[in-house]
């Protein structure tokens, strides 16, 4: 019944976005790009509340997050990258990479080189990437985050695909006395390294708090922060804080949002999915939707018997993975196309 009645909605009004996959969605390919997504935009830059591109416009990019890399790290290669530039015309794709539970932690290099062969393939491909310390502890790991970052920056801070991510998700943590600490230390790190890329600070609770910041930004330039939201739990009263951050002057970017419940399965909410997406459509948010991985759950895009890397059918694709690929055409194309002119 709930597809059903989405289908009937999407037919009769013009301003919903997210419609149901189509099985005879075209494989579009851009193997003959004339540039990539990276030199059309150029290094991003935070112009007040605004992402913008190398001439001041401003830009929203689309894509999607790997997941958890000490679980999900067989999508950590080439092979996949490039399908979801391809096919599902990501002009983004975030590396999650897990830091506790088996991750950074107690496997450094291996993690460290799953998230650079990501990292590689999007600036071989022409696309941007999202370097993710994926944690919900990070002050307490604060001297091994300044050893990551200061590698990767140092590495890798003369490439404009670079974006950092520098807390995924804080706790129930102050922003003035733990995470915006916290966080101006590894800026530091960061810009001894590389002066200019898009740097993105968690904020408390999940990263939902960004109305936190009010008032109390970090005084460096080209940082954002970070807003997380799953559209199947996560209502009204969340999306009103976004919006007076927003207003505030707050440059917020959605490194992480899913279609599912906040805890990754539980149903699809197609109207509040609608809603979410009108908001990130009306204030020009740049988005990962999590997340690629064949996970048995709703935030999973692929289902469980795929075990391919890249050309997935719809057939191997789940509800949600069938809506965002969709979404993400609908949405990339027209840029994608700009490219082989």
């Amino acid at each position: 019944m709930r597809k059903y009645f989405f289908i009937s909605i999407f037919i009769i009004s013009s301003h919903l976005i997210f419609g149901c996959s189509k099985n005879d969605n075209p494989v579009q390919t851009t193997n003959e790009q004339s540039e990539t997504i990276v030199e059309k935009y150029g290094a991003l830059k935070v112009n007040g509340s605004q992402i913008v591109d190398k001439n001041g416009n401003s830009v929203s990019l689309r894509g999607m997050s790997l997941f958890w890399s000490q679980w999900g790290g067989n999508y950590y290669n080439a092979e996949t990258i490039e399908w979801l530039r391809d096919d599902w015309k990501c002009a983004i794709v975030r590396a999650a990479m897990g830091i506790e539970n088996g991750g950074y932690l107690e496997n450094p290099s291996y993690e460290l080189e799953k998230v650079k062969t990501v990292i590689d393939a999007c600036i071989e491909l022409g696309i941007y990437v999202i370097v993710d310390w994926h944690d919900h502890h990070a002050e307490d790991h604060l001297e091994e985050a300044k050893s990551f970052f200061n590698s990767i920056s140092a590495e890798y801070g003369s490439h404009p695909n670079i974006i950092y991510e520098i807390y995924n998700e804080p706790l129930n943590v102050s922003w003035n006395s733990v995470l915006k600490p916290y966080s101006e230390e590894i800026i530091n790190v960061i810009r001894a390294n590389d002066p200019d890329n898009l740097i993105v600070v968690g904020t408390s609770n999940w990263s939902q708090d960004v109305d936190l910041v009010i008032n109390n930004k970090i005084d460096s330039e080209n940082i954002a922060y970070s807003f997380h939201f799953y559209s199947s739990t996560h209502k009204k009263d969340l999306m009103d804080k976004a919006e007076k951050a927003i207003n505030a002057g707050i440059p917020i970017f959605v490194t992480e949002w899913g279609m599912s419940e906040a805890t990754g399965n539980g149903i699809i909410d197609m109207v509040a999915l609608n809603e979410w997406s009108d908001f990130l459509e009306n204030y020009n948010l740049s988005w990962c939707n999590w997340s690629i991985t064949n996970k048995d759950e709703t935030s999973a895009a692929l289902l469980p018997s795929n075990q391919k890397l890249s050309e997935w059918n719809e057939n191997e694709l789940s509800e949600s993975g069938k809506i965002i690929r969709d979404y993400l055409i609908r949405k990339n194309s027209q840029i994608f196309d700009e490219l082989t002119k």
